[in-house]
């Protein structure tokens, strides 16, 4: 059973007594972009249409560390074309997607959603352009102790790995049967390139699933559903599972790469009729190399993501941009142009790579603030494009650019942010306390220079690992 769509709460009330529901929940995205679950029993039907047409009230200052403890009340208020059957409840039970609602009934301005909806359409109304996002979701199953397998993976070598030697593949296809059940269009799952046996007996191995494109806002949701099915999944078998962007210095990083893809009217602007970049996907990636620096204050939220950036594992380290260059920062993947009929190749297939987030990322803020630096590029075509042209690698390679390294922590981030802040906040795309909150909540971890002064202890690096195994 997918998503069920309903326009109305008289439809959804319909289907709950027919099917015998047992238990509502309304689930919510605060600030920590995990989902939140409010639940009711559904036996009173007068209460379940109640609840379906005004929400609940909640504590925002339990969600939002810049909502004030004396203003606290917040809405929640169901979603009803995002109502899906929950496949871990031992009762019959459907789940809602819920929206915030300030003290007056509009949308809660500091709410992610709200933000990313707020940047979308002022995307949309400034250029004509909705952007589409397809998330690799990457992540770490890990076992408990066991025995040494009969089939054993050299390290560093599960990329698309089979069974015997994938020892975890199983779950990850009941996973993606999992989200395919519950209306989360995938795209593929595979081994990822990690596979590391601890001396204790541990097991950590790297798996991906593909999500297929959709709008930013639908792209964000999938995202924070698809972790908590993961989650789910690997609870039911008593292992653990990581979203971690470093969990071995060593080893494999795990990233969250984001294809993007813009069109206007349905078309692909991207792509020129010939397959070339056109100018004004040069545009929007010319904005997202401006901003790439504090993009990370929302794509890279804590201090082992800058771990991942110095690995040299197909991790980007500085601003730039290539074909097929897995050490970009923006990579220009194939794009089928042997297939001579544009009709046979889905528009959405011709995109451009965003290596730098991860899993502990925001989604709805990350896509918010790639809106807006999309919307920059299209304004300021003349920056846009000299600013793609001198951070293509190959020109940068041939010494007539300098490149730029991304941040190293969170504090470098945090300055970028706060220098950026003025064009986020533009046509209050995003709001004061929203930056102002990111800002506090990274600078809070004083990891300036960190990198440089745990290079000599490795102790503290596993240490400071290990905090962060369970974020996003």
């Amino acid at each position: 059973m997918g998503k069920l769509n309903f326009n109305q709460a008289t439809e959804a009330v319909k289907y709950i007594k027919e099917n015998d529901i047992k238990i509502l929940n309304l689930c919510h995205i605060p600030e920590d972009s995990r989902l939140k679950t409010l639940s009711f029993t559904a036996s009173d039907i007068k209460q379940v249409q109640s609840i379906l047409e005004f929400g609940e009230r909640v504590d925002g200052s339990s969600l939002f560390s810049y909502v004030d403890p004396d203003k606290s009340d917040v809405y929640i208020t169901p979603r009803l074309d995002t109502i899906f059957s929950n496949p871990f409840s031992s009762v019959p039970t459907l789940n809602i997607l819920c929206k915030y609602l300030d003290q007056n009934g509009r949308p809660l301005e500091i709410a992610p959603e709200n933000v990313l909806q707020h940047a979308e359409q002022k995307l949309r109304s400034s250029a004509g352009v909705v952007l589409k996002a397809l998330a690799e979701l990457e992540f770490y199953i890990i076992s408990g102790k066991e025995t040494e397998p009969f089939f054993e993976c050299p390290s560093e070598k599960h990329y698309h790995e089979s069974a015997p030697f994938s020892r975890f593949h199983k779950i990850r296809e009941q996973i993606l049967v999992t989200l395919e059940n519950i209306g989360i269009q995938v795209k593929y799952g595979h081994g990822e390139v990690g596979q590391i046996r601890g001396g204790d007996g541990t097991l950590m191995e790297q798996h991906e699933i593909e999500l297929l494109p959709q709008t930013l806002l639908e792209m964000a949701d999938a995202i924070v559903i698809a972790k908590w099915v993961i989650r789910n999944v690997c609870a039911g078998h008593d292992i653990s599972v990581s979203f971690s962007p470093k969990i071995a210095l060593e080893h494999a990083g795990t990233g969250m790469h984001v294809h993007i893809c813009a069109l206007r009217d349905g078309e692909n602007i991207i792509a020129e009729s010939g397959g070339n970049l056109s100018i004004e996907a040069k545009q929007i990636m010319g904005g997202i190399l401006r901003f790439a620096p504090s993009l990370t204050a929302f794509g890279n939220t804590i201090p082992v993501s800058y771990l991942r950036f110095i690995s040299r594992k197909e991790s980007p380290m500085y601003v730039c941009w290539g074909e097929r260059n897995r050490l970009a920062l923006i990579r220009i993947p194939l794009w089928w142009d042997f297939k001579k009929n544009d009709e046979e190749v889905d528009p959405c297939k011709r995109t451009f790579e965003f290596r730098a987030p991860d899993p502990s990322a925001n989604a709805h803020l990350l896509f918010a603030g790639i809106a807006v630096a999309a919307r920059y590029g299209l304004a300021n075509s003349e920056e846009s494009l000299r600013i793609a042209e001198e951070l293509h690698v190959e020109r940068a390679g041939k010494g007539r650019a300098r490149l730029r390294p991304l941040p190293q922590s969170c504090n470098e981030s945090a300055a970028n942010l706060r220098k950026d802040r003025k064009y986020y906040e533009a046509d209050g795309a995003f709001p004061k306390a929203v930056i102002d909150g990111t800002i506090r909540k990274l600078e809070s971890y004083n990891d300036g220079g960190l990198v440089q002064k745990l290079r000599s202890q490795p102790k503290k690096i596993e240490e400071l690992m290990q905090r962060y195994l369970h974020c996003g």
